[in-house]
């Protein structure tokens, strides 16, 4: 392995939530045929890996190659902590808000695997909760404004907003007798016809509203009307539509990062970001989806506590590169920007994948040289030395492991 630096293709994920038109056009990708564009992978996950791309055209998995030569391309601490790439870089357009959701700690996540495989689940089926044995923190950054739901309410706007709403003020009485954990039980566990017996006067009432265009954002209304308008069935109202009022709403302002870590209940609203989190696909859902629901398994790892949403600081390396601390011990994201003309050299720390937001590269390793332009990725491996020089101002995402 002489070579370390080389082009990297992701994949596209058509999830039916994305919007039609951001990522393609990020990516310089026709959609003439209106498909949505959900997410794009960059990482190795087993499922969706990445391909890196040799100087004479050739391509190989990227899952495939760090299998290949682990230690080389991980480097010695990474490989002996992970045994594999730990993190996995992800662009997203919601269009239609993702499911309430919770992702396992990495302890848990290992036993509810073992525990599935030896009911015989098959991983492909579609009831399955626990697609592999790690955890899933997971770091956001807006590309503009975004909307989600992250974590309780704190006591006293969670009690000031049950008070406000007729249909829920009864839900009070639980919060108080039985904290978050008796109060998310109650919703999570009635009974259907209960559920749609309070929740159809509260929706009727919403979607009027929501189609007379009165909402704002910023109201949890706007987002319980149009949760009911995507996902509400005639004889089944969907118990997520609870959770909007019960999480904090949040609106993330371009650049700003948010971090959510095993336990913590959240979902995505709309907007863009730029994802990076541990290298899984475990999530349990608890409603605004079609898709499989376990409401036992949801409550098992939820964390009943308030949170009091932060957006976390950038820290500076240098003049050009920003990071953001967190604690997992997966992924780190950089944010590295670089006026044309300008050079940055680097030095790789493991594996890290870097992907071009805006602008225009000339990258330089030993008499190698090529270019990525916005929409485009590359990869370093351990030990790589290179130069980056910008052929125009050039915005640059990066994940790495913090080593």
């Amino acid at each position: 392995m002489n070579d370390k630096l080389f082009k990297l293709n992701g994949k596209v994920q058509h999830y039916a939530w994305g919007g039609r038109n951001f990522i393609p056009q990020l990516l310089h990708i026709n959609n003439s045929e209106g498909k949505p564009f959900a997410e794009y992978w960059m990482g190795s996950h087993v499922n969706a890996s990445s391909e890196i791309i040799f100087s004479d055209g050739s391509r190989v998995s990227l899952f495939d190659y760090i299998h290949s030569f682990p230690e080389a391309t991980l480097g010695p601490e990474t490989f002996s902590r992970f045994g594999s790439l730990p993190y996995l870089l992800k662009i997203l357009d919601v269009k239609d808000m993702l499911s309430i959701q919770v992702h396992p700690s990495k302890k848990n996540a290992k036993l509810e695997y073992e525990e599935e495989n030896r009911k015989g689940i098959p991983l492909t089926a579609s009831h399955r909760n626990y697609k592999d044995e790690n955890h899933k923190p997971e770091l956001m950054l807006a590309l503009g404004d975004f909307w989600l739901l992250h974590g309780f309410k704190p006591k006293d706007k969670l009690i000031n907003k049950l008070g406000g709403i007729p249909e829920l003020q009864f839900l009070i009485s639980y919060f108080e007798n039985g904290g978050y954990r008796g109060l998310y039980k109650k919703v999570m566990e009635m009974d259907q016809a209960e559920v749609n017996r309070i929740l159809q006067p509260l929706t009727e009432r919403v979607v009027e509203e929501y189609r007379k265009n009165r909402l704002e954002k910023n109201q949890e209304d706007f987002w319980a009307a149009r949760a009911a308008e995507t996902y509400n069935l005639p004889d089944k109202i969907d118990r997520g539509i609870f959770s909007i009022y019960l999480f904090n709403l949040v609106h993330v302002l371009k650049g700003e990062v948010i971090f959510q870590d095993a336990g913590l209940p959240h979902a995505y609203l709309e907007g863009q970001n730029v994802e990076l989190m541990a290298n899984s696909d475990n999530v349990l859902r608890g409603g605004l989806t079609p898709k499989h629901i376990d409401v036992k398994e949801l409550l098992k790892h939820i964390l009943f506590e308030e949170t009091h949403p932060r957006p976390i600081l950038e820290e500076r390396s240098d003049e050009a590169i920003g990071f953001y601390s967190t604690p997992a011990p997966d992924f780190r994201l950089s944010r590295i920007e670089i006026d044309k003309g300008e050079k940055l050299s680097v030095h790789s720390q493991s594996a890290e994948i870097y992907f071009v937001m805006e602008g225009e590269l000339i990258l330089h390793e030993g008499v190698r040289s090529f270019t990525r332009n916005k929409g485009e990725a590359f990869i370093g491996f351990d030990q790589a030395d290179f130069t980056v020089q910008a052929a125009q101002n050039s915005l640059i995402y990066r994940a790495s492991v913090p080593v």
